[in-house]
């Protein structure tokens, strides 16, 4: 089969490689039908993540079970199913409680030695405490389908930046990153009530779909001129949940900066770069909370799944670019170029 493979900074390449089979009795073949570029993906298009060269890439995918392994109860052939960013037993301590993302057992899409998810076909281990049956209707619908592979990452995300953040019913909430996971988490903060959503970016087209989706104010600046901006929109006193959705040190001292005295920064860019920004006496002085990190996505898109089956939410606006599979590495350099907000990929 065809699959994306990335052989170093600014190289991948679709390269032919080995068709996925069944290697254990918990496995599942599942045959790819939509996938996407990740704006993670571009740490390690950029140089900034190492990787082998050669290694698969891709963590979000969404597509049609082929084959199941003996042991596997959960899918069968024919269900069309999403898959979680990273994969997990389902039956350890830690995905009792919901934390998938530390499960003994699991793993990323795309680690060495697994497969990626931007290829015609994926093995996925442990597919009963993995895979998400979807409903076989949805295939019919595009926009819902959209919508639906976005449970696989930037959705679960948006909404696990919202809860770490605390928010709440009529609170004030503040979002720094105008991309995919960044909007997904306006989504997020609206959906759990908040009253006023101050969006921090600074792309008028992605700003624009913040404010379709919730969004009350937008902030276009950065740094100390974005943190005088959201002071003054607050009266001075901050959001009492801010969501950091880019991983940056400049970033997280922003999102800190700009949270009310007794709030929280809920994390969830994956840092990069010393500190990553925290000051941990000013949040002490102040009474700031930060919580976050890897977003269980398993444990969330149930819940995610029944308000885009009914349309309470849509996060299918941020893919607003779409390629087959010969057209990933053109993907890629687009989002690296911000010419693209986030890009489907169609099999």
């Amino acid at each position: 089969m065809r699959a994306t493979v990335i052989n170093g900074p600014h190289d991948i390449r679709v390269e032919q490689v080995p068709d996925p089979v069944i290697a254990a009795p918990t496995d599942a073949v599942v045959r790819t039908v939509l996938a996407c570029i990740c704006g993670s993906d571009l740490w390690a298009y950029r140089g900034v993540a190492a990787r082998q060269p050669g290694q698969r890439i891709g963590h979000e995918f969404l597509g049609i079970v082929e084959e199941v392994g003996a042991a596997v109860r959960g899918v069968k052939p024919g269900d069309l199913v999403v898959a979680p960013f990273v994969w997990s037993d389902g039956v350890c301590a830690f995905c009792r409680e919901g934390l998938q993302t530390s499960c003994p057992h699991g793993g990323f899409w795309g680690s060495v030695g697994s497969d990626g998810g931007q290829g015609e076909a994926v093995r996925v281990p442990f597919a009963d405490g993995t895979l998400v049956r979807l409903p076989k209707e949805a295939a019919a619908d595009p926009h819902l389908m959209t919508g639906l592979l976005a449970l696989s990452d930037v959705m679960s995300t948006g909404h696990h930046a919202a809860l770490a953040a605390g928010v709440r019913p009529g609170s004030t909430v503040a979002v720094v990153g105008d991309g995919a996971v960044g909007l997904c988490g306006v989504l997020a903060a609206r959906r759990l009530g908040a009253g006023r959503i101050i969006a921090l970016g600074r792309h008028a087209d992605r700003t624009a779909i913040a404010r379709t989706f919730g969004a009350t104010d937008v902030v276009p600046a950065r740094g100390e001129e974005a943190v005088a901006a959201v002071r003054e929109l607050t009266g001075g006193v901050g959001a009492h949940a801010v969501l950091e959705a880019v991983g940056t040190e400049e970033s997280m001292r922003t999102a800190i900066a700009i949270t009310r005295d007794g709030g929280a920064v809920g994390y969830v860019g994956v840092p990069h770069g010393g500190s990553a920004g925290v000051d941990i006496g000013e949040m002490f002085n102040r009474n700031v909370a930060l919580r976050g990190g890897v977003a269980p996505a398993r444990a969330y898109i149930p819940e995610l799944l029944a308000d885009v089956l009914s349309g309470a939410i849509d996060p299918a606006p941020v893919f607003d670019a779409t390629v087959d599979l010969d057209g990933v590495p053109g993907g890629y350099k687009a989002m690296d170029e911000r010419s693209a907000l986030k890009v489907k990929i169609t099999f």
